[in-house]
């Protein structure tokens, strides 16, 4: 139903006329229905859409589209105007100041000369390179110029949003020479990683639009294919893109119209490619359209995005079926997880890792001359019935994650301290601690790339041989993302 060309037609008419319906008369749009007086940056969020929209050659009623956009341009025309004219009026004031003419002209020419240009104004300039073919004022056209060159001059100061919207106003006014050195010192200064694709350190967020790491991340994709026409790049770009996805939630409508903008744009076709990987578990090719292949006899390819997937029980797995051999004819990317489930009793667990990293340790807390002393406890430690055990739970993470499930299990000759859930703070971290009956359980809404230390306390009550448990994490919505830690034994009189 997604796809039905009919519904989506429908859907895109409903969307111009609401936007329709929300349009001041003077062309600007608010940022909720019912305020009254427009927002500037949501007017040329609105406007920039209309030129992706346009660029992807995507049909649109002409009529009700064009005279929304003739009218919103011709607003935020204004809006740049009145910039400009305003710095025109500082640099009159700086000129009357000076009693000799000479200075009075050189110092308002060097203020004007300064950098004035501000996030509004470059996003202004973006989306004004869409519409070369609406009619430019000369007054337009004096500000636009003015700000062009301040941007040429002055990238080197800005963000990594803001110089990848330099980079194609650049390039759409035909000053190749900027715009290469943009995406060259882009290039210089990026992380590229087999796994995550091409990135930046620093794009990790903030609370304004022009740091959002999801648009930033897209909008440089769009100056790379456009600018650079690199589709190795592109690709790799895009790779971090889609791994974001993964482990995080795209938080806004916005974040996600950015993203499919740019995935969509340009770069190897990935949502063309037909052919599926080739699996082979031991000797066996897996093909889906094949049953005989594989246990189960339904498995179907998912359309459009070639999932599917396949198991089979215990009795059916043999030694060399731990040889998985993948193997891929078409361009871009693709992803895949093998699950082994088997029973093993917690104390001969090993230590499993995969981007999240765990391990645990318990110590005996006791008291000495110099306070508190932790003693790690191993196998041959001998515990009594009323000492304090610290668990100690260290978590190494490579990258950002949401949504996280740390779950810790203790001895059933252990009990907690603190029995009271609660959320918590530490280390900048916000987390929410639940007690149960058989292991102390952490919730990670948000999860930064780092390392965490994790502490609480717990009473041995009951005399015995036990088996402690492991330690284990899982993100909530990319389950092949987990981990656990190696299981042991404490002993107590």
């Amino acid at each position: 139903l997604l796809f039905d060309l009919n519904k989506m037609n429908n859907e895109l008419q409903t969307a111009v006329y609401k936007l329709k319906e929300m349009q001041f008369q003077n062309g600007g749009f608010p940022w909720f229905k019912g305020s009254n007086y427009p927002n500037r940056y949501i007017t040329q969020h609105i406007a920039a859409g209309f030129g992706h929209l346009k660029q992807l050659n995507v049909a649109i009623d002409q009529k009700d589209a064009s005279e929304i956009i003739s009218r919103t341009v011709r607003f935020l025309d204004e809006e740049i105007v009145t910039d400009y004219q305003t710095l025109l009026k500082e640099a009159e004031k700086l000129k009357e100041k000076e009693k000799d003419g000479k200075k009075g002209i050189k110092a308002a020419a060097d203020y004007l000369a300064e950098n004035h240009l501000g996030y509004l104004q470059l996003h202004y300039l973006y989306m004004r390179s869409f519409y070369k073919d609406l009619k430019i004022d000369k007054k337009v056209q004096t500000a636009i110029d003015y700000y062009t060159n301040q941007s040429a001059n002055y990238w080197k100061e800005n963000n990594l949003y803001s110089k990848g919207l330099i980079a194609l106003i650049q390039h759409r006014n035909k000053n190749a020479t900027v715009a290469s050195a943009i995406l060259k010192s882009l290039k210089e200064n990026s992380i590229v990683s087999e796994e995550l694709g091409m990135y930046w350190k620093e794009n990790t967020g903030s609370w304004y639009w022009y740091q959002a790491p999801i648009e930033t991340q897209a909008l440089l994709i769009e100056a790379f294919s456009e600018i650079e026409n690199d589709m190795a790049t592109v690709d790799e770009l895009k790779v971090w893109l889609l791994k974001n996805k993964q482990t995080n939630s795209w938080k806004t409508t916005k974040a996600t119209t950015e993203a499919v903008y740019a995935l969509l744009l340009q770069g190897n076709d990935w949502l063309s490619i037909s052919e599926s990987v080739d699996v082979t578990v031991g000797n066996q090719k897996i093909e889906p359209s094949n049953p005989d292949s594989h246990r189960e006899e339904n498995v179907k390819i998912e359309a459009g995005t070639g999932y599917f997937k396949t198991s089979w029980n215990g009795d059916e797995i043999t030694p060399n079926m731990g040889e998985v051999t993948l193997s891929k004819k078409g361009e871009g990317i693709a992803w895949g997880s093998l699950y082994w489930q088997y029973f093993e009793d917690l104390d001969k667990i090993t230590t499993a890792e995969t981007p999240l990293k765990l391990n645990k340790k318990l110590f005996l807390k006791s008291n000495a001359d110099k306070g508190k002393l932790l003693t790690e406890i191993t196998e041959n430690s001998k515990l009594k019935v009323g000492d304090l055990i610290t668990v100690r739970i260290e978590l190494k993470v490579d990258r950002a994650m949401e949504f996280v499930h740390l779950k810790d299990m203790r001895a059933s000759g252990l009990e907690p301290i603190n029995v009271l859930s609660q959320y918590k703070w530490q280390d900048g971290l916000g987390y929410y601690e639940s007690t149960k009956d058989t292991s102390t359980n952490f919730f990670f809404e948000n999860l930064p790339k780092g390392v965490y230390v994790f502490e609480y306390d717990l009473r041995v009550n009951n005399a015995g041989n036990f088996s402690n448990g492991i330690t284990t994490i899982q993100s909530m919505y990319a389950p092949e993302f987990s981990s656990h830690s190696e299981g042991v034994r404490i002993k107590a009189d």
